[in-house]
């Protein structure tokens, strides 16, 4: 059941992709700024990721560049693929797809959460990531987004982890499952996750293909916030002119 927050942030992915649409002589070039936050499961970053796109934001405009950066997860790509019905030329503006055979994958390919038994579901997720990061400004959590880290030095890759039994308790309450049915809940999901980057990235990954690594545990949400940002500082990824 789609929430009203869930169709409040589609709606403005959408108002966000439109403004993209028509903003007239706009040119998608060198990729980034973006930050990936990748996480292990019951490592919630949502929140996260809304907090830090406010505050990246707040600080752009304080040194004039006036750069808005917006977030993206699961559910907005979701609501993505029904912004995406638009006419062929303005599809192939926004991605630079190469047939609108595209969007029909996309909208299949949303619909399930099986990595393993489709390509397509890979093939897509891949090129929409790939399109949504030449905007810039950007901040994309989950879908394999750090598989981009090789290709682009204006980037940012971020893994959420915690113990296992810190992630397990959460995800017994919020799930409403026994610890011994959350714990196999979340190792099927780390290996869906970890297949995913695997498949994107070409290799076995493991945490060397992130900038940093927060323990969703001992820190807080504006701890991790305010890690990030003063990292991005450091990496001069923002305030900043092009």
């Amino acid at each position: 059941m789609t929430t009203y927050k869930q169709k409040h942030e589609g709606n403005l992915f959408e108002e966000y992709f439109n403004q993209i649409i028509h903003k007239e002589k706009t040119k998608l070039i060198e990729t980034g700024p973006y930050i990936s936050i990748s996480r292990e499961f019951g490592c919630m970053a949502n929140n996260i990721a809304r907090k830090l796109a406010i505050e990246l934001t707040k600080h752009e405009k304080e040194r004039l560049t006036n750069k808005k950066w917006n977030w993206i997860n699961k559910s907005i790509l979701e609501e993505s693929s029904k912004a995406l019905e638009l006419s062929p030329s303005k599809i192939e503006y926004v991605f630079q797809s190469q047939s609108k055979t595209m969007i029909d994958d996309i909208v299949s390919a949303m619909a399930t959460r099986y990595y393993k038994s489709d390509k397509k579901i890979r093939k897509t997720i891949l090129e929409v990531i790939s399109a949504i990061a030449k905007t810039g400004h950007i901040i994309i959590v989950g879908r394999g987004g750090v598989a981009f880290a090789k290709d682009n030095p204006k980037s940012l890759h971020v893994k959420l982890v915690a113990p296992i039994e810190w992630r397990t308790e959460r995800i017994s309450k919020s799930y409403n499952k026994t610890q011994k049915d959350a714990l196999k809940y979340i190792k099927d999901i780390d290996l869906e996750r970890k297949y995913l980057i695997d498949s994107f990235v070409g290799f076995e990954s493991d945490n060397s293909i992130f900038d940093i690594v927060l323990n969703r545990k001992t820190l807080t949400e504006n701890e991790i916030v305010s890690t990030i940002i003063n990292l991005l500082d450091h990496k001069r990824l923002i305030g900043f002119a092009k």
